[in-house]
């Protein structure tokens, strides 16, 4: 299925001005395509606290992210998502296993364990965060462009209704993004960072999320 109709489908009803502001035209073979003709990939990363390491460690790990920017020649995008942790699914278990208990005690126990669960995220607040990281990779860039050839791809993303992709020069800015990506993993490994590219649908519920206005 297609982003758009995916996202045409997955959208409230009421919110229809919302998909006027989504910028994703397409999402293909792990690769974000805008309607400026943009190919963005996104990584997902791990985190590490900070807070914890000496301050020797903290000192090293600064200078070796600030290393890793000076590195990069092309700009990066980094996103920290914070969400109200949802569980949900975990209470809708614990229910179910509160119907099918045999034993009073036990079942009352449960119920006061669900209580608890609930009132203390209410009250704690507890949020869920994750980070990305965007590499992006314009069609201008690319070097294997002459001067003309770059003035119509600049002509022809101003228009609205930009043509596709062809799958040959797909493969061609894929895989100098991937470079970039390679080269950003390899950074952030340097750091105890994890970094791991999202596929198509992936792609497709994160943005979903970032854009449902219900959330």
């Amino acid at each position: 299925m297609g982003f758009v109709k995916f996202m045409a489908q997955r959208m409230p009803k009421n919110a229809p001005e919302v998909q006027k502001f989504v910028e994703v035209k397409e999402v293909r073979d792990g690769v974000v395509i805008t309607k400026d003709n943009t190919l963005r990939a996104v990584c997902i990363c791990s985190s590490i606290n900070f807070d914890l390491l000496s301050a020797d460690e903290q000192e090293a790990v600064v200078a070796r992210f600030q290393e890793f920017l000076n590195s990069l020649d092309f700009p990066l995008q980094i996103i920290i998502a914070s969400r109200h942790f949802n569980i949900e699914n975990y209470l809708n278990q614990i229910k179910e296993l509160e119907k099918k208990q045999t034993n009073e005690l036990l079942r009352v126990q449960t119920s006061e364990y669900i209580n608890f669960v609930q009132s203390f995220v209410e009250f704690a607040n507890i949020m869920n965060k994750s980070f990305y990281v965007v590499v992006p990779f314009r069609m201008v860039e690319s070097r294997e462009e002459d001067f003309l050839s770059k003035f119509k791809t600049i002509v022809s993303a101003k228009k609205p209704k930009a043509t596709k992709f062809e799958q040959e020069k797909l493969r061609q800015y894929k895989t100098q993004l991937n470079q970039r990506v390679n080269l950003m993993i390899e950074g952030l490994q340097g750091l105890g960072v994890k970094t791991v590219p999202l596929n198509d649908e992936q792609l497709t519920e994160l943005y979903y999320e970032f854009y449902n206005i219900e959330k």
